[in-house]
């Protein structure tokens, strides 16, 4: 459910943000040059961030995402979640912060209503792939996808992995494992570029990839796993119960898995083709 590109208005101004590993993330130099009116935010960033890293020595709460620049070309830039947009509020001396911060509560809010009422985060994220003109069985998998990866990341979270690299590493581990190839060679046989690979999944791969991770969860439990190094070890047993399944698919059907089909031509006002079906297309 990736919106990239994607524009947030507050007060006159507009804060870049992007959908990555199932959360919002937010440019942070948009977020400085709201709160300062820096002419040069990257400049006061720049100062904050090595201030904040000085002062608490802890892991940073932001990553590089890319997003498109104002020249209109795609550029890494200094991203964070909501909590992290709380923290620069509150690291930023600025009249602007409190409204910031009132933003967020409303934010907090409505993720709040979305917890208590999952039904209620489901129909919003199936009301936004209709929108692009998804079918709706595969509409159906990809919650599903989400659901449990929302759950995994949460019981990372909870065993002390850290939110960024170190999911990206585990991610990649079970992917490998299940599919044969990381997150990014499976893109480029999509033909994908800063799209979300998940959404260009077939239904197959979607139900592998949350079978797989569901998997590591449920090992990360049973062996109570703390930790990169314990979770990574989950991660790989994972990501070879997803692998069995697979080939035990491909066997038995003589059908391969990972496809080169993807859900590029999606207008939002055509009815897609169902991908993942025709065998020639499979490799």
């Amino acid at each position: 459910m990736e919106q990239e590109n994607a524009l947030y208005p507050f007060e006159g101004k507009q804060i870049r943000k992007i959908w990555h590993d199932e959360k919002w993330y937010f440019s942070i130099v948009d977020v400085v040059a709201i709160l300062t009116d820096s002419p040069i935010p990257r400049n006061y960033w720049t100062k904050v961030k090595k201030s904040i890293i000085e002062e608490s020595q802890t892991h940073p709460f932001w990553m590089q995402l890319k997003m498109t620049a104002s020249d209109g070309r795609m550029r890494l830039t200094d991203c964070t979640h909501t909590e992290g947009v709380l923290r620069i509020a509150m690291s930023v001396p600025s009249p602007k912060a409190e409204p910031l911060k009132q933003w967020l509560a409303q934010v907090g809010r409505e993720r709040i209503e979305e917890t208590e009422s999952p039904e209620l985060l489901t129909e919003k994220q199936a009301e936004l792939y209709r929108a692009k003109g998804y079918p709706e069985e595969w509409i159906k998998q990809r919650v599903q996808t989400i659901q449990t990866r929302n759950q995994l990341t949460t019981e990372w979270k909870n065993r002390g992995v850290v939110e960024g690299q170190e999911y990206s590493i585990l991610t990649a581990t079970i992917a490998k494992g299940t599919f044969g190839l990381t997150p990014k060679e499976h893109s480029e046989l999509k033909g994908l570029d800063k799209q979300n690979l998940r959404d260009h999944m077939t239904p197959m791969e979607l139900i592998l990839t949350a079978f797989s991770e569901e998997a590591t969860r449920q090992i990360a439990i049973r062996d109570n796993a703390q930790g990169f190094s314990e979770n990574h070890e989950a991660a790989q047993l994972g990501g070879i119960i997803g692998a069995k399944a697979r080939l035990g698919y491909e066997q038995n059907t003589g059908l391969k898995v990972v496809s080169s089909e993807n859900y590029l031509g999606l207008t939002g006002s055509e009815k897609p083709k169902e991908i993942g079906s025709i065998p020639e297309d499979i490799i």
